[in-house]
């Protein structure tokens, strides 16, 4: 999986090894890291103090908090004081199944970090469904693996999810476009309908994202792209790359059919409501793919998963991280997002 490693803005290296001795390596399973700490972002130069995201995949979510609150109680938000099962409950059971510690400082670097839990079952689930497109959305772009998962099962849906976005953006797409409208589109799905976007994040981040990452894009999704060669022509060139795509019915309907199942059962349900049918999954679908108003109808299924995972998530952020963390966090957004108003935008031919 080198598609996803980067050259990083910082010496991360040394940063990341500081974080992991932190924590019980033999409880995680796959990691990553991301953002604009990690990657170059167009527009946005390191913070005074950078913050470094990362994920945790684990087995056991229990065992894992079981020992992180014996290894790094500070941690924590006061969710501590009620054990280890409520915060994997918290976890397991709200929103996007994930658990985050904010703000933690690495005082040796003046920087701080920020890590997420999700079991590995709820991980795959996320890939193979997009029932929140959380995690799904963020490892629809290029991150930096700390830990390389050697379980079959989870590799396939890292590798599933991917090709499912390609899917999905070639139906949002005309039939010409470019490499960075492509990789654009695909970034787009699971920020379109995310409210952190109108009141905490630089208007351009999409653009910001897939510009100084292209060739990262390009080799991340290089594999798929070779799959759908009879759908989907994008020259050996280097950027920019003129692209092309089939748009016929016949294209769409296989695009369609080759999204998450929840994905068409939901598409299918809203094509039923506009045309008041009762049509089964693939019928509807079938109907939809010849018809104007396939894209947005698409558009509308993610941007209502998006808009619901990124509140609930949200909310539960100030629980887990706790009020001043929480205060302080959306505080560093709003600076973040004021700064970038007053900066030029940028377009792309």
């Amino acid at each position: 999986m080198a598609a996803r490693t980067s050259k990083v803005l910082l010496d991360l290296p040394k940063v990341y090894n500081s974080v992991l001795a932190k924590f019980d390596k033999n409880l995680i399973k796959y990691g990553f890291a991301y953002g604009s700490a990690v990657f170059k972002q167009d527009g946005t130069k390191i913070a005074r103090k950078p913050m470094v995201d990362i994920i945790f995949v684990v087995d056991d979510s229990l065992k894992f908090h079981e020992t992180n609150l014996r290894l790094n109680s500070s941690h924590y938000s006061f969710l501590k004081s009620f054990g280890p099962g409520v915060i994997s409950k918290v976890q397991d059971n709200w929103s996007a199944k994930v658990y985050f510690n904010t703000l933690i400082p690495l005082q040796e670097y003046n920087a701080f970090f920020k890590y997420g839990i999700i079991s590995q079952n709820n991980l795959i689930d996320d890939l193979a469904n997009w029932n929140e497109l959380y995690l799904a959305g963020r490892l629809h772009k290029p991150v930096q693996e700390l830990y390389v998962s050697n379980d079959k099962s989870l590799s396939k849906a890292l590798a599933q999810n991917l090709e499912f976005a390609v899917h999905a953006a070639l139906l949002l797409l005309p039939d010409s476009f470019t490499d960075i409208d492509l990789y654009s589109t695909i970034s787009n799905i699971s920020y379109n309908g995310d409210f952190r976007m109108l009141i905490g994040e630089d208007k351009r981040k999409v653009q910001n994202i897939v510009i100084p990452q292209i060739e990262k894009f390009h080799d991340l999704y290089f594999p798929t792209l070779v799959k759908l060669k009879d759908f989907i022509y994008m020259p050996e060139t280097n950027h920019p790359r003129r692209c092309s795509q089939d748009t016929s019915a016949l294209a769409s309907l296989h695009h369609l059919l080759n999204l998450p199942i929840p994905i068409q059962r939901e598409i299918a349900y809203q094509w039923n409501l506009i045309l008041v049918s009762t049509q089964d999954t693939e019928e509807a679908l079938c109907s939809l793919a010849s018809d104007p108003r396939r894209e947005k109808i698409v558009q509308s299924v993610f941007k209502r998963i998006v808009i619901n995972s990124s509140i609930k998530q949200s909310l539960k952020g100030i629980l887990t991280a706790g009020l001043l963390k929480s205060v302080h966090y959306s505080g560093l957004k709003l600076m973040k997002m004021f700064k970038s108003l007053k900066k030029p935008t940028n377009t792309s031919s």
